[in-house]
């Protein structure tokens, strides 16, 4: 399989740079793999999970939005938060989640559609952390 170059960058660290087979986004408009070859693009990323193979091996990467861009260069995603799930303070995580329902409140319109939308990727983030733990 023809391989790429990839860099998953956030404001803290440099979290992955490497040639790799396939990256699967977690994009705003729908989720979507980039394998070598893949048409010059920019997406924007939703929170969810980014999931990185290479060489059959998988490394699951929490990102919470950002901006992924596919060029002749390779794909480069800028990721507001980048945190392997192994790094993962579980706890803390669904204290976020608590914290994000009991602000749903305070707000309306538009605005409480936004909250509503980034509280579900955080719960799906959520599922997915509770349900790696069991495997």
């Amino acid at each position: 399989m023809a391989t790429f170059h990839f860099d998953l960058v956030s404001p803290e660290k440099l979290a992955f740079s490497g040639e790799v087979d396939q990256v699967d986004v977690p994009g705003v408009e729908g989720d979507f793999g980039v394998l070598a070859g893949h048409a010059p693009v920019v997406a924007a990323v939703r929170p969810g999970i980014l999931t990185i193979t290479s060489g059959g091996a998988h490394q699951k990467v929490i990102v919470l939005g950002g901006l992924a861009e596919m060029s002749e260069n390779g794909l480069t995603v800028l990721a507001d938060v980048a945190t392997s799930l192994e790094d993962v303070d579980r706890a803390q995580f669904a204290e976020t989640i608590a914290e994000m329902e009991a602000k749903l409140a305070e707000k309306e319109g538009s605005e409480l559609d936004r909250a509503i939308e980034r509280l579900d990727h955080y719960k799906s983030i959520q599922q997915e952390l509770t349900s790696t733990a069991m495997h």
